[in-house]
This record gives C-alpha cells, structure tokens and sequence, in this order.
C-alpha cells in the first residue's frame, strides 16, 4: 500500500490560522493514501460431478459413486456453517448496538429529571443559601448541562469499551476466523469514533473541560495533549504487539508516526500562538484603570478558535486509527485494539492505586 504522505514541515513558527489551514490540508491529503486491508476470505470450490463412462451397474460401483458424492459436498456444508455463523454474530452485533442507544436514551432522562431536581433545589436555595458553591455539584463539579450529559455518556462509553476488550480477547484465543474477527475490529473501531463525536458535542458546552482532560483519571491526564493521546506517542506503545510485521508494513508504520509528529507539531505550533495572542488581547489597554470589558469580548472571540484545535487533534486521532487499519492485518489489528483498551485500563488502575496510596503522617 502507498505510505502516508506529509505535506508539510514545520520550520518557522506559524499563526495559529495557518495551522489549522495546514491540518486541514494534511487530513484531506492523509485519507486519499493507503487501500483498505481485506481480511483474506476462504474460496472452496466442489466438483461433485462424476463420468460415468464404465456401463458396470453392479452395486458396488454404485455405492462408490454415491461415497464421493457426498465427500465433494462437505466442503460446501462447511462453508455454508461458517457463513451462518457469521451472519449470527453480525446479528448479535447489531443487537447490542440497538441496546447500548437504547441505555444512553434511558441515561439521557434520568439526567433531564436530575436536572429538574438540581433546578427545583437551586430555587428552594438550598445551594447557595447553605453557602455551597454550585461548583461543588456533581458531575465532577460541571453543573453545565451538555458536561454532565457528557459525563454520563463516557461512564457509559468506558463500561461498553471493556466489554470489548473481554470480547476481543476471549475472540484472540478462540481462533476464530478472519471474518468475524473484522466484525469485532471495526465494532471497536466504531466505539472510538463515537467518543469523538460525543468530545466535538461537548466541547461546544465547556471546551476548557475537555481541553484539560477533567473527564479522565490523574494518571491519564499526566499524558494528555489537546484533550486526548498523543497519537505518535501511542504508537510507540503498541508498535511491539504488531509483530511479525512484513518490511512495507514497518515503513508505512514510521511514515505514519512521522506524519503524526509533523501534524502535532503543527497544532502545538498553533496553540502556542493562539495562547500568545490572547494574553495580548487580555493584557490590553492600560490595566489598573479597571474597565476591561472591550479586552474581555475581544478575547471571547478568540477564544472560539480552542474547539476547533481540539477538534483537529481529535481528528489526527481519528486518521490514525483508520490508517493503521489499513495497514495491519485483521488478526493484528485485533491485538492492537485490544493492547490500547488494556493500556488506558491500566492507567485507569493506577490511578485508583495512586489515589488510595497510604500516606505517611504529617
């Protein structure tokens, strides 16, 4: 397959318009490379015709004709349970897709009436005439209703993500076929793609809350970038569970990374600037003469260009994923999926580790 192909190399620093003028062109050039791996699929042919060309009607070549007849049928047979089979758990699939929108719809009124609740509450002044901040809520302090339908939705996103992964596993070691194997990768695939939606949802509501990983655990936030993993410092991380990888395979991989380096380093470039433009635009006018309200909208303004980088970075998250599908086999791909899923439960543990540490007395 062709490599990824970069586009540009950072060598000045760049405004952050012209970043995300250069990522758009980076994706739109990312996606035209690369053909889609096709799981190797099982062709048997049966010839079950037999000549007749000996006039012998004795019953013991006719039995012997009607032997062979039904060995040349049997591959048939095999493939048609197998084709079954998979048509099953195609079936299966899409029942528990039907569920899983079926549980986010429930979770989605449960949160209209806690919303209702908290409104009544807010009213009755039991919030603020208690002197309790409404910053202290739940939902990890968001009393903004698009955070905590977030919230919800990726407690959900995670339970439906192990799931998976026991999925993915108990699949590894079955050895099953390639074909339902594709199943289960491009499920998995999917369910990273409905994070992103529902990140590009939320950003809308609180962008700085998804900037800074405030829905993720201490220990993933240590590696956070632009709301989500660094997608070349992932790869380094599951590039040893690829093996055996073929010469062109690797050398797709590194253009990959290297494009992925290039692209990130783009957006940071750009997110740089845009922090350097608004404090400029905050700091201005002469401060100490306490009216900073023409600072203030201008910087609102600004601020705006903050949802579509993390949508960018997002974005290159999301190519990346595709294009290692399109590189790896369907068994490799399933062991990829299944070491990133167990990474970021490991992180999650530790983080629970690192929370519940015993602590030495003061």
């Amino acid at each position: 397959m062709n490599s990824p192909s970069t586009q540009f190399v950072p060598s000045r620093r760049i405004s952050m318009y012209e970043s995300v003028h250069q990522i758009g062109m980076w994706g739109e050039n990312f996606k035209g490379h690369g053909d889609q791996n096709t799981a190797a699929s099982m062709i048997v042919e049966a010839n079950s015709k037999l000549d007749n060309q000996s006039e012998d009607t004795s019953h013991g070549v006719m039995g012997t004709s009607s032997k062979y007849d039904q060995e040349a049928t049997k591959p048939v047979d095999k493939v048609q349970r197998r084709l079954a089979q998979n048509r099953e758990a195609a079936r299966k699939s899409r029942l528990r897709k039907k569920a899983y929108v079926q549980q986010l719809e429930t979770s989605r009124l449960k949160l209209i009436q806690l919303e209702q609740e908290v409104e009544r509450a807010r009213q009755q002044g039991l919030y603020i005439g208690g002197g309790v901040e409404t910053g202290h809520l739940g939902f990890s302090g968001a009393v903004n209703s698009g955070i905590a339908a977030f919230e919800m939705e990726y407690g959900h996103w995670v339970e439906e993500q192990n799931r998976q992964i026991c999925e993915l596993r108990t699949a590894l070691h079955a050895h099953i076929s390639d074909i339902e194997l594709r199943i289960l990768v491009e499920s998995g695939i999917s369910h990273y793609f409905g994070l992103f939606r529902l990140k590009s949802t939320a950003a809308k509501a609180d962008v700085f809350y998804l900037m800074f990983g405030m829905w993720r655990t201490s220990a993933e936030r240590f590696f956070l970038w632009i709301g989500g993993f660094r997608p070349s410092e992932l790869l380094k991380v599951l590039i040893p569970h690829f093996d055996p990888l073929t010469d062109q395979q690797l050398l797709d991989v590194c253009n990959l990374k290297q494009s992925c380096q290039q692209a990130e380093d783009a957006l940071s470039q750009g997110m740089d600037k845009l922090q350097q433009t608004l404090a400029e635009t905050v700091a201005a006018g002469q401060l100490g003469e306490g009216n900073y309200v023409p600072q203030i909208a201008n910087a609102m303004e600004k601020l705006e260009a903050l949802v579509c980088f993390m949508n960018q970075a997002d974005h290159l998250r999301q190519e990346t994923l595709q294009q290692m599908y399109r590189i790896l086999t369907t068994r490799q791909a399933a062991r990829g999926l299944l070491a990133l899923g167990e990474y970021f439960q490991r992180l999650r543990a530790l983080s629970s580790l690192w929370a519940t540490r015993p602590r030495e007395p003061a």
